[in-house]
């Protein structure tokens, strides 16, 4: 089918772009021009240069820090309104703003249930997200929210790497239901079970970790470390350290999302991970750090958004 004649566009933020590409090729489709202007106080609008009307319309742009990556979404999402679209699916590979997702202490924003607000606000009909913070944030959300997952991709590569030994772990106690997930993944693939350990840290503040300790028995054993985000990398860092330490043949961290922010390519590069895999969800430029591995998730999402379009379910998709 022709890109003029489908019925549905895909169009990309200034964050968005390598992915959105990716999935359009996965599609067989066009990448939608959109353009943004910038003026001098720091300002921004954002316009489409082809016509929407009448078609569904995927904008594919990540909310990673700075907030400008949001706005710019928020802008497109009311344009596409504006210019009289059919429906407006927010594609947001990594989802901002979601560790707020609860009130912990007196006083704090649940910055997730506030983004999900704006987005409904400026007139999102659906969402597409992968590899959310903690899985209820979709019920901030008042439209359908199509949850992706970046357990199979990655568990695909750590197949092929055909390592013997194999143990995975998880940084934190409250990450054993993604390890656990990850283990079934494997074993699927592996053909055997795959054993997990967990490790023990006390936190007493953002992006630090005082203490840690592993849960079960690494010694001679290929560990894979398991976890959402790699933000500080403090966390993976430390855990690769106590998994040497307690007799462990090699260690990696997979992770959905590489934010990779502050130190962490230095504390990556200086650590005693083998490498650290993460996907595309959030733009990385390779040559920062030698230890990283990107694989791209774009294949799911475009199959997701060829099933929305085809009017059938996305569970096998986005299941676990």
């Amino acid at each position: 089918m022709a890109f003029e004649s489908s019925p549905y566009k895909v169009f990309a933020g200034s964050k968005g772009g390598a992915i959105a590409q990716r999935i359009c090729d996965h599609l067989g489709c066009e990448l939608g021009k959109v353009k943004v202007d910038r003026f001098s106080d720091g300002e921004f609008a954002v316009y489409f240069e082809e016509s929407v009307r009448g078609h569904s319309v995927y904008l594919v742009q990540p909310t990673c820090p700075t907030s400008d990556n949001l706005m710019e979404l928020l802008l497109m999402i009311d344009a596409a309104k504006r210019a009289s679209a059919y429906k407006v699916i927010a594609v947001i590979p990594y989802f901002g703003w979601a560790r707020q997702d609860r009130k912990d202490k007196p006083r704090v924003s649940i910055g997730a249930k506030l983004v999900a607000n704006m987005l409904q606000g400026a007139g999102a009909d659906r969402v597409i997200t992968v590899d959310l913070h903690a899985d209820q944030i979709q019920g901030f959300f008042d439209i359908p929210v199509d949850h992706l997952y970046g357990a199979n991709t990655l568990a695909s590569y750590v197949h092929s790497l055909q390592l013997e030994d194999l143990i995975v772990a998880s940084p934190d106690v409250g990450g054993s239901k993604r390890a656990a997930t990850f283990c079934k993944k494997l074993h699927d693939l592996e053909g055997h079970e795959i054993p997990m350990v967990i490790c023990y840290k006390h936190r007493p503040d953002f992006n630090k970790v005082s203490e840690m300790r592993v849960l079960g028995d690494v010694a001679g054993k290929n560990v894979v470390i398991v976890d959402d985000m790699a933000d500080t990398a403090g966390t993976l860092c430390k855990a690769a350290e106590v998994m040497i330490e307690s007799g462990a043949k090699s260690v990696r961290a997979v992770v959905c999302h590489g934010i990779m922010s502050g130190p962490a390519c230095e504390r990556i590069a200086n650590s005693s991970l083998e490498e650290l895999v993460f996907t595309d969800t959030i733009p990385f430029e390779t040559e920062r750090c030698a230890k990283v591995h990107v694989v791209s998730i774009a294949a799911p999402i475009g199959e997701t958004i060829k099933a929305i379009q085809e009017h059938r379910s996305v569970s096998n998709l986005n299941i676990r």
